[in-house]
């Protein structure tokens, strides 16, 4: 029996639900699904510029993992590309490194620092919120 997976941890979660080719067919085409993982491999090798040591050391898993993790990814968006498909985020095996929430109002994603309230979204002040610690919560 393989091992279970440990959760990897992302800094924030990604600030877009689904990303959608310009150009695309006008029939729903089945999205890619790119995990928080996935996108946070990405954003910390690609546009941090970390090296793979320094960005598994941040989501606290091996240097191998963090490798096959951006292996996917990468593969993920390759085929979006190709294939003309959206690529939509999900929660996948993450853990976020603050509470993260989701206004449904504005759509922002934000986390509340201490000397804020916690019921107000500090973009359009609304108080129709969801916290992002469970997949579920996000739909």
């Amino acid at each position: 029996m393989p091992r279970p997976v440990n959760p990897r941890k992302i800094v924030a979660p990604p600030r877009f639900r689904e990303l959608v080719p310009s150009g695309a067919p006008h029939g729903k085409r089945e999205p890619v699904e790119f995990l928080y993982e996935e996108y946070e491999a990405v954003k910390l090798a690609d546009y941090e510029n970390l090296n793979h040591k320094e960005a598994a050391d941040l989501m606290g898993i091996s240097r191998p993992t963090f490798a096959r993790i951006y292996e996917n990814a990468r593969r993920k968006i390759a085929r979006a590309m190709v294939e003309i498909r959206p690529l939509a985020t999900v929660y996948g095996n993450a853990y976020m490194d603050n509470s993260w929430y989701y206004c449904k109002k504005c759509h922002a994603r934000f986390t509340i620092p201490g000397d804020k309230p916690k019921n107000q979204c500090p973009v359009c002040k609304s108080t129709d919120q969801i916290e992002l610690i469970n997949p579920e919560n996000e739909k």
